[in-house]
């Protein structure tokens, strides 16, 4: 087991994160009108009593936008738990698929698949990582038949007050971070360095978002509004009329 200092994590941090935030803006400045339009549930604005362009198409944007950071965030994050488990354990980024890290302590190979938080997916998906989780131990006891191989769900943040689950162990926030590194402080360790240049790549996020809420608001208006007031059969028709 080797340690980890803080600028180990600085620097890692320091050099990664601009991958976040440019990722962040590319998805901002891509993003269309029509094709948000497409994926947003138009009877849910109605029965919310949405009145004005703005306030529309700031909700959909903001929708949009919160879930591509969340999986952008989540890669970074993914990426982040790599490097702390290979400076400490040897950890390596699986080649297995379903598996993101793999790591030897105690005689025993623990095999994880990284996730942002805890309520990540439904009991399909949960199943779905399962079966990864097998496949993956099966290949690795056919090489070791002796191998003691343990699956772990690992999130990134939160809390699961019951880690045990029928075929795997789930660590969430402090617990996850902390097996990866030995360390029951890390998860507090880590969230200074990423304020690096925050306030100013947000301030430039910032400044393209207002400008794409005002293109936005604009075309909508334009277009899905008749006297002033949204026409929500042209909205319904736009986002559900069978064309075929």
């Amino acid at each position: 087991m080797n340690t980890l200092s803080d600028k180990d994590i600085t620097d890692f941090i320091s050099a990664n994160i601009d991958s976040f935030h440019k990722k962040r803006y590319e998805s901002m400045i891509k993003l269309k009108l029509e094709s948000v339009l497409r994926r947003k549930n138009p009877y849910l604005f109605k029965a919310k009593n949405v009145i004005t362009s703005h306030e529309l198409v700031k909700s959909i944007v903001d929708a949009h936008l919160s879930s591509q950071e969340e999986t952008i965030f989540g890669d970074f994050l993914e990426k982040l738990a790599i490097f702390v488990c290979s400076k400490v354990y040897g950890g390596v980024k699986s080649g297995v698929e379903g598996i993101d890290l793999e790591f030897e302590k105690d005689e025993i190979r623990y095999l994880i698949s990284i996730k942002s938080g805890p309520n990540w997916g439904n009991s399909s998906q949960i199943s779905k990582m399962k079966d990864y989780f097998r496949k993956a131990a099966k290949t690795l006891r056919t090489n070791s038949p002796k191998q003691n191989v343990i699956a772990v769900n690992g999130c990134c943040y939160g809390r699961d007050s019951k880690p045990q689950k029928d075929e795997y162990i789930k660590y969430c926030g402090q617990m996850f971070w902390e097996f990866i590194s030995g360390d029951s402080g890390l998860y507090l360790r880590i969230i200074k360095p990423l304020g690096y240049q925050a306030r100013q790549k947000n301030e430039m996020f910032m400044e393209r978002y207002s400008e794409l809420l005002n293109q936005f608001t604009a075309s909508f208006t334009n277009r899905f509004c008749t006297k002033g007031k949204i026409d929500w059969d042209k909205l319904v028709e736009f986002n559900s009329k069978n064309i075929s």
